[in-house]
């Protein structure tokens, strides 16, 4: 498979977690759940975007990680450090009740945040649903 046929996959598979969080407003759904989703959206797509500029995605959920290395690859980052919040949902979380402690997750800021990260990524592939 060609690192453009992975990058375009990795966006249809970050999309599907997109659709799935656009339907978790609401408190019906475990901010664990919500969180899950979204970080996994954010982790296919910055894969997606790695894959596109030649870069190999690594196995692994470190949002940090992936935005080093898109960075690496000379790609301003700047505006996507709050994806790294995301971290905690990839594995922590799915794990162990999330601490309701901690500052709760604000589904429609980070909706948009996930909106915006796939139009951007979208656009840089030339992917479109």
């Amino acid at each position: 498979m060609t690192q453009h046929n992975r990058a375009r996959l990795f966006l249809v598979m970050a999309h599907k977690d997109f659709r799935a969080i656009r339907a978790m407003t609401d408190d019906a759904f475990a901010v664990e759940i919500f969180g899950f989703h979204a970080q996994q959206a954010a982790e296919k797509a910055l894969k997606a975007w790695l894959e596109h500029l030649g870069g190999i995605a690594p196995i692994t959920h470190n949002l940090v990680l992936l935005i080093s290395m898109l960075g690496d690859l000379g790609q301003d980052m700047t505006g996507w450090l709050d994806l790294i919040a995301l971290n905690g949902y990839a594995v922590q979380y799915r794990y162990e009740q999330y601490d309701s402690q901690t500052e709760e997750l604000d589904r429609v800021k980070t909706i948009g945040l996930i909106d915006r990260l796939l139009t951007t990524v979208d656009q840089v592939v030339g992917y479109s649903e």
